[in-house]
Order: structure tokens, then sequence, then C-alpha cells
């Protein structure tokens, strides 16, 4: 029987959708079977409307990719998380769905379940590695098992960071997607957690 990893993002400009689809491959190499959620915007159109490319981007991503459910919690045997940093910590998107998963805390249907975390900033320093820690104390709440990357591959000694893929992709005329080396790190962390949690149910 096949691991079950849900991949779980928020994206507004296609950074974490590409860092997505990369730890989406990696697990599916080990045998995975894999559900990518979208997490939706807690703003409203006018407000989105302010940033270039956000309602159009939102639009397409939404028709792409569901959004995230309790029930796909509880069907996963792993989660992966995806949130850019926003200002050094979790996305509101993202935690959003987070905190709507209280009734299966209250279960604690998430209890050992693994857990794993990577993000992306517009800048060097951005907050890529406080993102990611910023949701170890919620994850803990939830009784997951938080997977870590460390330099389990060599990957990590050219992008990313011990705690998770992480990307700084600039901003305006600037901006890039995720380059090879750090998707690599992003495939790795999708075939790492799948192994363990393969590992954990067996």
């Amino acid at each position: 029987m096949p691991t079950k990893i849900l991949i779980v993002f928020y994206s507004r400009n296609g950074t974490m959708e590409t860092f997505a689809n990369a730890v989406a491959e990696g697990a599916r190499a080990e045998g995975a079977e894999v559900r990518l959620r979208r997490a939706r915007e807690v703003v409203s159109r006018d407000v989105m409307a302010k940033a270039p490319g956000w309602v159009e981007n939102a639009d397409r991503m939404n028709a792409e990719y569901e959004a995230p459910t309790s029930e796909d919690a509880e069907w996963a045997d792993a989660i992966i998380f995806g949130t850019p940093s926003r200002f050094g910590a979790v996305c509101a998107e993202l935690k959003a769905f987070i905190d709507s998963l209280v009734g299966l805390w209250a279960q604690g249907t998430l209890n050992d379940k693994p857990a794993s975390v990577f993000s992306a900033s517009s800048v060097l320093h951005g907050g890529n590695e406080a993102t990611i820690l910023s949701l170890y104390p919620p994850l803990s709440h939830l009784g997951m098992i938080i997977v870590p990357l460390g330099y389990s591959d060599p990957s990590l000694y050219k992008a990313g960071s011990p705690y998770g893929a992480t990307a700084a992709t600039g901003r305006g005329d600037e901006r890039r997607l995720p380059n090879d080396p750090e998707k690599a790190v992003a495939i790795h962390q999708g075939r790492r957690v799948t192994r363990i949690a393969a590992k954990l149910a067996s």
C-alpha cells in the first residue's frame, strides 16, 4: 500500500507552487500517493488587486489545486507544509488551515504523523529559517513528528537549509522561480519524509 503524502502550500507568485511540485516529485519517486492542496486567500479580492498578478495567479492555482481539508489531513500518513515568509513567520493563509485542524487535534488524529516545512522569501536573509521554525510550535501541539532535513543529502551543501527547502527569489522584475539546486533540496525533502513515514507505518 503506498505511503500517503499531503502537501499543503500557499503561493502567491508561483514560488511555493514550484517547490510544492518538486516535493511531490520526490515523494512520488518513493512510491507515494500524493495530494497537492493550495490554501485559500483570507483577504478580499479588492485587497488582492493591489498586488499585481495576485488575483490572476490565485484564480489559476485555485482552479488547478483543491483547497485542503481536515479529511485530507486525516487521510495522510505525513504532511509537508509550504509557506512564504511573512515577516519571518508562517503566512496567514496556511496558518488558517492549520487552525482549522482543531477537531483532529481534539481527537489526537495527527499524533505521530511526520510533518515537514519548506519556505521562500523575496530577499536574502528574509526569514526563511525563522518561518519554518515558526511552524514547529503548532505542529508540536498537533502531536506531529517534525522531520527536518539536516545535511542528509549532498544537495543541502548547495542550497536549502537543515530545516527544509528554501529560496530567496528576488523582487519585482528580478523575481525568479526556485532554481535547480533549490528544487533538488525540495525533491529530497519529499523523498525523505516519504521514507520516514513508510518506516513509521511498518
